[in-house]
């Protein structure tokens, strides 16, 4: 079995047009096991993304190599929140409507073990634009290059084709960047909105060139399949960032946060992380999450 086929299939997909995240906690002195085999039975990872916690996972009594819980940046110069999880729920698809119904049909599933604890609507915006108007994820690696950044390679055994995800709800605050002039806000991005072609004249503290994937030593590529959210009046970016571990993550997010060299990322001059956590996406098998490396 190809690694691809072993991914859950919704991490290697386009983003779909609607989707809702789920985070949900485990309840003090609940046993998950029952509950995580019905789920298991019924997730596809295609339509339904799932992950799991470190702290589920030590509860299970298994260990994930690489897996842990995220604990923000040292030496970060801005606020990074750590809002660890138990779980984690993606599901994807195309009726805001559906997805409502299968969020109920799963709270009621998770009811005798997990509380879930937050919800947040998400959606494509303009063919796959932020709320600002750019476009997301213009160097995301493709085909092979992708599976090699977002899944746990064939030679870590059973736990081949499995992802590690990093999960953080970005609050953009639209009205300091709408009162930025054209030109400063293709700076701080570091493209050229209508084009989306990159300005080689924009400052360092653009993010395009704090991220660059490859200036990094290893190169840090990760699979990212962000999607933009939308409450009352206010959104921003729900960021998910798939690996074959956390580690390319950490090393932007540590030259954002001006951990690196003391020069944060022009992005936080209107937008900030309101949650920031780590899960593993298990591989799938037979068409069902394949939880046998935590026991099952």
């Amino acid at each position: 079995m190809s690694l691809s086929t072993r991914a859950q299939p919704g991490i290697l997909a386009n983003i779909p047009a609607q989707a809702r995240y789920l985070t949900c906690q485990l309840r003090v002195g609940a046993e998950p096991q029952t509950v995580l085999r019905h789920l298991a039975s019924q997730a596809d990872g295609e339509h339904t993304v799932i992950g799991l916690g470190a702290s589920l996972v030590r509860e299970l009594g298994a260990s994930i190599p690489g897996l842990k819980s995220f604990q923000g940046i040292d030496g970060a110069r801005i606020k990074l929140p750590a809002t660890p999880a138990d779980l984690w729920i993606w599901l994807r698809g195309n009726d805001r409507g559906e997805l409502l119904i299968r969020s109920r049909h799963l709270e009621t599933l998770l009811a005798p073990a997990f509380d879930v604890q937050h919800i947040t609507d998400a959606f494509n915006h303009d063919n796959g634009k932020d709320l600002t108007g750019y476009e997301d994820g213009t160097e995301n690696p493709q085909g092979g290059e992708a599976h090699a950044a977002a899944l746990v390679p064939e030679s870590a055994g059973p736990l081949a084709g499995s992802s590690f995800v990093a999960v953080q709800r970005w609050h953009h605050h639209m009205s300091r960047f709408e009162a930025m002039p054209r030109l400063q806000q293709d700076h701080t991005i570091g493209r050229d909105k209508d084009s989306n072609e990159e300005l080689d004249d924009a400052p360092n503290s653009a993010h395009v060139k704090r991220t660059a994937q490859e200036s990094f030593d290893p190169q840090a590529f990760v699979l990212r399949r962000s999607m933009p959210w939308a409450e009352g009046n206010v959104g921003g970016l729900v960021f998910t960032a798939f690996g074959h571990s956390f580690d390319a993550f950490e090393a932007l997010l540590g030259r954002m946060s001006g951990a690196e060299d003391g020069m944060t990322d022009a992005l936080f001059t209107f937008t900030e992380p309101q949650t920031g956590a780590y899960f593993w996406c298990p591989p799938v098998a037979n068409g069902c999450i394949d939880l046998r490396a935590v026991g099952f």
